[in-house]
């Protein structure tokens, strides 16, 4: 036997790798159809849907809300056509599919439930997961679009219905990647997260016989993130499993070792990757997949990575294979498979683990105190406000180093930004595209049996009765996305989720003695007080930023108007002409900001507003900030511009009378 036999036959068997994902999806049906088929030839081994915000947040691809989100941060779903062409020549019986998906989750499973029955599945082996988690949506994301209580109630239909008829699907997946996104510290990460799979299993406790609750409990997974910190990180990962055996042996009498394993999937931090030396992140990236598979005693089931690149833009087919690459490394070239927990026996790790879960059960305490997630969710959304200004205020200060951002600024230009902008730009046609083969599936369905349909779903929703049935009934009736979040709305009313910032209590003093002197003296010059408008146009819920300009604005000593997400052109200039606003700003984050940008100013000007300036924050390549500042836009800023205060600065100068008059 050869040297090479013998070590070969000495190696200890390795485990199974998670499952590797990349989360993907973007401008149409087909074309994400492609991507999908292209990366499982790769060795990708699960699926992981990226919608785009019209079919997040329920609406058609041609009402007025998704104008310019079309196809932006993911694929549009609008009827049961395009799911069938997203899923065309994949066999859903032999797939494991991750939907992120959450206010419109139930309607997106009723839509590939129906695909996975004209492809003659047996629908009861179809193993997946959707995220169905609504009230991190509330405090982080934005995608909600019912209250809160009925949100739950529809979390509750899916997991009722999944226990009946797809067993092997995971109902609802707690997602506290978007905590951490927030600003969450790891404490805030765990307890607001394991609060929420509290409520959503007390709504469920109902639902199943008592025998069978504990099988019900098994079905719920969650989703985290990983950052930078990635020895907390893990640490942080060990807290949620030892957190997660607890609550499902003391709260729920769960005795099954099986149906208390604490599952989750992953997708590391995008937070923490920059615009400045991208290059850097493939570094960031590896130590955060470090933190979620070292441990085996808390490995996540599926890893799914971002891309270098993601700071700049939309990530590349190449990009996406690169991420991919990085766990494939990992997973079989290393000999990490081969052995057991290794951090077990570690006193350093016991000792993080303790300090971690003892923070989580005080935060829980407070919310169990206050009646749970549902009920405390204004509480967690100032909190999260609060952490987040917090890690801003360390990353200003240089309490906090970030590599290229506040230290070691200069080097060599990134030789993997080329002349296409490092990034795949979505073509602008792709909208009108789909908004045809929208109106033509319109056009050429049963308007009878659509009409039935809605009015079956809309007496299930009204009655309380569970709204899967009716709602795949609809799907293969031809409803729309729209279509059937109208009937939600119309039943259970329209929702604004807290914004935090009027809650949120601030500690920043350094610094702003100097702007909030030159406040005050703008504010003399103007008559009153310096006015500022935060605005976030369009579908996207990424508030994080905008709240942290209102929150240093308010600090300043601005007087602040910010209604949160998802706002028309439109509404913003009636807000800036009822406030008297000396300056507007707008936070863009999915893309969108050339059409919301260049309608909003056009209104401006027919309003009379053409002297009130405007700034833009968000993921803006250069030649796309020239075109913004053509549209009349004052100042556009991006995620190197991290130093607010020179933000406020700009602000002050923009409303002084003497600026104006200049201009």
């Amino acid at each position: 036997m050869s040297q090479q036999d013998t070590t070969s036959e000495s190696r200890p068997a390795k485990d199974r790798p998670w499952l590797f994902r990349t989360y993907a999806g973007h401008s149409t049906a087909a074309k994400s159809n492609a991507l999908y088929r292209a990366n499982l030839a790769k060795g990708q081994t699960g699926l992981s849907v990226a919608f785009d915000l019209p079919t997040q947040t329920g609406y058609d691809s041609d009402h007025i809300l998704a104008r310019g989100e079309v196809g932006k941060v993911g694929v549009p779903v609008a009827h049961l056509g395009d799911m069938r062409t997203l899923f065309q020549d994949i066999p859903l019986e032999q797939m494991n599919t991750s939907m992120t998906i959450n206010a419109t989750a139930p309607w997106l499973l009723a839509l590939y439930i129906a695909v996975a029955e004209e492809q003659g599945a047996d629908t009861s082996k179809l193993q997946g997961t959707v995220q169905n988690d609504l009230v991190k949506e509330y405090l982080s994301r934005g995608t909600y679009v019912l209250p809160p209580k009925p949100s739950m109630k529809l979390i509750g239909d899916v997991a009722e219905y999944c226990y009946q008829a797809i067993p092997k699907w995971n109902p609802m997946n707690v997602c506290s990647y978007h905590l951490q996104e927030a600003g969450a510290t790891p404490e805030q990460e765990l307890a607001f997260a394991l609060a929420t799979a509290t409520s959503v299993l007390d709504e469920l406790r109902g639902r199943v016989p008592e025998e069978d609750f504990p099988r019900l409990v098994g079905r719920i997974s969650f989703f985290v993130n990983a950052g930078i910190r990635f020895v907390t990180e893990m640490c942080k990962m060990r807290a949620f499993v030892e957190l997660w055996d607890e609550i499902c042996t003391e709260r729920y009498g769960v005795e099954d070792p099986k149906f208390r394993r604490f599952r989750y999937g992953v997708q590391v931090n995008s937070l923490g990757l920059t615009e400045q030396q991208p290059e850097n992140n493939v570094y960031r990236i590896l130590l955060e997949m470090l933190a979620v598979t070292l441990s085996k005693t808390a490995r996540a089931r599926a890893v799914q990575l971002p891309a270098w690149n993601e700071a700049l833009g939309l990530p590349r087919p190449w990009d996406q294979q690169w991420s991919l690459r990085m766990q494939q490394v990992l997973a079989y070239e290393t000999d990490l498979l081969e052995y057991g927990d290794l951090f077990d026996g570690s006193p350093v790790v016991a000792k993080k683990v303790e300090a971690l879960k003892e923070g989580a059960r005080a935060e829980l305490a407070v919310l169990d105190g206050m009646g749970g997630a549902v009920s405390s969710i204004e509480y967690m959304k100032s909190r999260l406000v609060e952490s987040n200004a917090d890690r801003l205020g360390g990353i200003e200060r240089g309490d906090t180093t970030v590599v290229g951002v506040n230290a070691w600024k200069e080097g060599e230009p990134s030789p993997l930004v080329g002349e296409d902008g490092g990034i795949m730009v979505v073509d602008p046609a792709v909208e009108a595209d789909q908004i045809e083969r929208l109106d033509a599936w319109r056009e050429a369905r049963d308007d009878e049996a659509v009409k039935a349909a809605l009015d079956a779903l809309g007496r299930a929703a009204r009655e309380g009765t569970n709204i899967m049935e009716p709602s795949i009934a609809a799907a293969k009736a031809g409803v729309t996305t729209g279509e059937w979040a109208g009937v939600m709305r119309g039943v259970h009313g329209e929702y604004r989720g807290p914004t935090g910032v009027s809650a949120s209590q601030s500690n920043r003093t350094e610094g702003l003695e100097e702007l909030r002197g030159a406040v005050d003296a703008v504010s003399d010059k103007l008559g009153r007080r310096l006015t500022f408008l935060m605005g976030k146009p369009g579908l996207d819920g990424h508030s994080n930023g905008a709240e942290q300009i209102a929150v240093r604005a308010r600090d300043c000593g601005m007087a602040i108007r910010y209604e949160g997400i998802r706002l028309t052109p439109e509404a913003i200039v009636a807000a800036a002409l009822d406030e008297g606003a000396h300056v507007v700003g707008l936070s863009i984050l999915s893309g969108s900001h050339l059409p919301l940008v260049e309608d909003l100013m056009e209104r401006m000007r027919t309003a009379g507003l053409s002297h009130v300036p405007v700034i833009v924050g968000g993921i803006i390549p250069d030649e796309d900030a020239v075109r913004l500042k053509s549209f009349g836009v004052s100042e556009v800023y991006t995620p190197k511009d991290f130093e607010l205060n020179r933000i406020m600065g700009d602000i002050v100068e923009l409303a002084d009378p003497k600026e104006i008059a200049a201009q």
